[in-house]
């Protein structure tokens, strides 16, 4: 099948699919490889739950074959009436769509989709149709306290497909996403996803730098374009020079030389390869007993690792065992009592108490969602918690202090503070990789996390200690 617009050439960088067809053989990146597998494997799981057999008219086809065979397979499915039709496609001339189902329903099919993306959160102010996984096609779905979390990518596949149901007089008028939970389906209105404006804009005649672009395999080629043109993108990715532009501002250089204070001397900075400058002088909350916690989750399943770096030693509260049950308590469990304890204990001996974590909003939802879940400890003790001045998201007191000519995370920050990961390259994205390979049982993944983990609260202490220093080494961003 000739390379044509898929739904994610509609999210993002525009540009990717220029390139993709100047380079078709350009290899996919690891990260790209490994997306694609964590999807793949969720297909799979759920694809098994899906029901295989059922009385009364239930007809069920597995499409196999390339994507031509499959839009083909598709059209013949539909047209046989098919109950459950798995792995479809729909493509035209313009635009090719891939649905993990198409469900009979009365007035035509209704597409099912399945994403890697948070698709629903649990909120007793709103309602949203939700069914089984395995009783789709089987029961109706019924409303249950959940707001749905709409993704650009999902809400086009959705539309692309049921524009491709439409073709054919076949959309039952709505659609179901299956997300991280892949034990429920969760149904939407397709008419709110404006598909046709992404479509009919042209494509772009240049590059533009964006923040994804550093694990793009395209980016070998931009880069070099994008520096000839000393583009302004490679300091202000994305929209964030687009009033600068509108004032005829498209270079470094031009911004550097055009003295519109921070924003030139940030630029000027980073042309100098300078990554901070100080805003003023630099503070930090500090107190008598500090730990410094970090805490890894897989996707919206669960925290299955709780690191906190006290008093020189690495403390890791880890499961390797499936998240959402009795093993993942259990551990957090265990990490809360050990905290809680080194507070009490500081409190006892009349000492200040302070928990340092950078950005702190992945562990804040992490402690609610565990204390809703299991609670122990209880939703009042977590919300006392978070909310005193004993828990100190240092990000924020980075970000008060300091500018960054390439932001402020803490992969950018602890390297001017004077700490270097061991694993340099291990990221995020890798993390969500090797937590898949851990539950599998894979000992050198199980390390890595630990050492990841570890990494990052060591980095944290060191920054927070250099903030404390006065961030020595680091000029005024005003001069």
């Amino acid at each position: 099948m000739k390379d044509v617009l898929i739904a994610s050439d509609l999210v993002g960088c525009r540009y990717r699919l220029v390139q993709r067809r100047a380079h078709p053989d350009t290899p996919r990146t690891h990260a790209s490889l490994a997306r694609k597998q964590r999807h793949d494997a969720a297909v799979e799981l759920v694809l098994a739950a899906l029901p295989a057999k059922a009385p009364g008219r239930f007809r069920r086809i597995d499409l196999v074959g390339d994507d031509w065979e499959r839009s083909l397979a598709t059209l013949e499915a539909i047209a046989a009436g098919y109950t459950h039709i798995t792995n479809a496609v729909f493509s035209t001339r313009e635009w090719m769509v891939k649905a993990e189902l198409l469900l009979k329903e009365e007035g035509g099919y209704t597409p099912v989709i399945v994403s890697n993306h948070r698709v629903a959160r649990r909120n007793e102010r709103h309602s949203t149709l939700v069914v089984p996984t395995h009783r789709l096609g089987l029961s109706a779905p019924m409303e249950a306290p959940f707001k749905i979390r709409h993704h650009a990518v999902d809400g086009y596949r959705l539309a692309l497909t049921a524009r491709g149901l439409e073709h054919v007089g076949q959309y039952s008028g709505h659609a179901g996403i299956i997300g991280q939970d892949r034990t429920q389906a969760f149904f939407t209105e397709t008419s709110r996803f404006d598909v046709d404006t992404p479509l009919e804009q042209p494509l772009p005649s240049a590059p533009v730098r964006l923040k994804e672009c550093t694990s793009c395999r395209f980016w070998q080629y931009c880069e070099p374009q994008l520096r000839a043109a000393d583009d302004i993108s490679l300091f202000l990715p994305g929209d964030r020079a687009a009033d600068l532009r509108e004032r005829g501002i498209n270079t470094v250089q031009a911004l550097i030389d055009a003295g519109l204070g921070d924003t030139s001397a940030l630029a000027a900075a980073w042309r100098e390869g300078i990554p901070l400058l100080r805003r003023g002088k630099v503070s930090v909350p500090r107190a008598d007993v500090e730990v410094d916690v970090d805490m890894e989750a897989y996707l919206d399943q669960g925290a299955y690792l709780w690191g906190a770096w006290y008093e020189g030693e690495y403390h890791p509260f880890v499961t390797w065992e499936p998240l959402g049950g009795k093993a993942e308590a259990e551990n957090f469990s265990r990490f809360w009592d050990w905290l809680m304890g080194i507070r009490a204990g500081a409190h006892a001996q009349g000492k200040t108490f302070a928990a340092y974590c950078y950005s702190a909003h992945g562990e804040n939802h992490w402690m609610r969602m565990s204390a809703q879940r299991f609670d122990s400890p209880s939703l009042a003790q977590v919300e006392e918690f978070i909310g005193s001045k004993e828990w100190v998201d240092l990000f924020l007191h980075v970000k008060r202090n300091f500018a960054g000519t390439m932001g402020l995370g803490l992969k950018q920050v602890a390297p001017v503070a004077g700490f270097h990961w061991a694993q340099e390259d291990f990221d995020g994205e890798e993390s969500v990789n090797a937590r898949r390979a851990a539950l599998a049982g894979d000992s050198e993944s199980r390390a890595k996390l630990l050492e990841y983990n570890s990494g990052d609260v060591q980095a944290t202490r060191v920054v927070r200690e250099w903030m404390d220093r006065g961030a020595p080494g680091i000029r005024s961003l005003r001069g």
